[in-house]
């Protein structure tokens, strides 16, 4: 038995039975969000001025009977639906949209129910019921997984994953499982198709066997999942094998395409001739400049520019104050097609900052792209204060107006940097860069340089303006955390 197989015995067990309390917990905050939907539903009847059709007093007795039944018939509903479903839980808007859709189903057949045994229930309290239960099941689910999220990502509640495949496309899906921590996937090794007596990957993945031997593997480890990767079979008839061979097990078998980074509003699946062939749209970099998000970029750095203008006046003096240097910085960096524009910030270092740069890539040992200190010796005292809260980067939203920078996209390139890019990394100037972007709310200066390339190539190919809301919104809770602020 190799180290591998004993560690994953160790932990299956105790694994298991965490994974198999997180349905428990759904259900937990599914019934209290539809009891306290039923509690301010007959409170609210009682106190906002609907048509008096049922007296309280009925209505309380009436409730008395409705209530249990209520609750009992929406928790049927979302356990019907497949709501408590261990592979539903994690990511994905599908949670959302079957929590919503079967709150629909409940609500019609309250309503069918009541007329149809001549039930007298209050329209007020069945309005406000579904007013206020939707929000508050889709909430708790999202409050829920926001804890799953963290437990997993501190290495609780994970699943024991085997993936199978060639091993350059194991070393993918392990990549990415390892980065993407907070989806709680454990890989405990790979099988390849042949593994010559290699203990692992180029990757560092263990190889724990050959892929004709995956059954047997995965029933040895005790895996939860098994992700199968591209040439992990000859053949389909490999893959249907494994199926049949694992069917009466609580074992899920998962088919990984070879492509990451992809957003799922751009992948459909159809089958054809029972063939699920996977659609994939086109990349989104062109929608990414057209007019609405041009002009929701200029009402919005408008507005901001009107409501900060007195937090940008007092920052202005202490800046002038401390050193009697200029205000503003202006520095090069290249916008969309490589285009160079003067990017605008408050001055938070030292006057000759720049002069002082060649000697700090000579101290640290600068080899090449993203360039932050954590302790930078140019920074002023004022500057520490503004970089903390990214006051400084406030008069960029002049850079947005002029149509320079765009309020969300790619982080703005220093001419240096686009010299290193390769073909792969021009596609970040296919827009507009951005004043926060992925790279903002997911570490700004703590990211590592090719995280931060990874992240703005995504943005750019699945652009939406769904997710520029997101991350404004997101990038109001990182500049309060100042996570990577400095």
């Amino acid at each position: 038995m190799t180290t591998s197989t004993v560690r994953a015995s160790k932990r299956t067990t105790a694994v298991g039975r965490s994974v198999d309390l997180i349905p428990v917990a759904a259900f937990v905050v599914d019934l209290m969000a539809i009891g306290l939907a039923i509690l301010v539903a007959a409170l609210g009847r009682n106190i906002l001025p609907f048509p008096a059709q049922v007296e309280a007093s009925a209505l309380n007795h009436r409730l008395a009977l409705a209530g249990p039944l209520i609750v009992v018939g929406w928790l049927a509903v979302l356990a019907l639906s497949g709501g408590y479903r261990r592979q539903l839980f994690g990511a994905g808007v599908d949670e959302y949209k079957l929590v919503a859709r079967s709150a629909l189903i409940t609500m019609a057949a309250l309503g069918i129910g009541s007329y149809l045994t001549q039930f007298q229930l209050s329209r007020g309290f069945f309005t406000l019921l579904f007013l206020v239960g939707v929000p508050l099941t889709v909430t708790g689910r999202y409050v829920l997984r926001r804890g799953l999220h963290r437990a997993r990502s501190r290495g609780s509640l994970q699943q024991l994953i085997v993936i199978a495949g060639t091993e350059s496309h194991v070393d993918d899906i392990a990549g990415v499982l390892a980065r993407e921590r907070w989806l709680g996937y454990h890989v405990v090794g790979a099988v390849i198709p042949q593994s010559g007596g290699q203990m692992e990957t180029s990757g560092g993945t263990a190889i724990l066997g050959e892929a004709s031997g995956l059954v047997d593997v995965v029933r040895r480890n005790k895996a939860d999942i098994v992700f199968l990767a591209g040439g992990a079979f000859d053949s389909a008839q490999g893959l249907r094998r494994v199926a049949w061979a694992l069917e009466h097990e609580d074992i899920q078998i998962v088919v990984a395409p070879s492509l990451t980074d992809v957003a799922s509003e751009r992948i459909h699946v159809r089958p054809v001739g029972g063939l699920p062939l996977i659609h994939l749209e086109k990349p989104r970099s062109a929608q990414a400049s057209l007019w609405a998000k041009r002009t929701f970029d200029v009402i919005v750095s408008l507005s901001l520019l009107l409501v900060v203008a007195p937090l940008l006046l007092a920052a202005s003096c202490a800046i002038a104050l401390h050193d009697r240097g200029p205000v503003l910085f202006r520095q090069v960096r290249i916008g969309r097609k490589g285009k160079p524009f003067g990017c605008l910030k408050l001055r938070t270092m030292v006057v000759d900052a720049e002069a002082r740069l060649t000697g700090l890539h000579d101290e640290h040992g600068y080899a090449g792209g993203m360039f932050k200190l954590r302790q930078d010796p140019r920074v002023t005292p004022p500057g520490r204060w503004l970089r903390r809260y990214s006051i400084d980067e406030v008069p960029q939203l002049l850079n947005v107006l002029r149509g320079d920078m765009s309020l969300v996209g790619p982080r703005p390139p220093l001419p240096h940097e686009v010299d290193q890019y390769d073909a792969a990394m021009h596609r970040r100037l296919h827009v507009r860069p951005g004043m926060t972007g992925l790279w903002q709310i997911s570490g700004r200066s703590d990211l590592a340089w090719n995280e931060a390339i990874r992240l703005d190539l995504y943005y750019v190919d699945n652009w939406s303006m769904l997710q520029d809301l997101v991350i404004l919104g997101r990038t109001v809770v990182a500049v309060l955390r100042r996570r990577g602020a400095y």
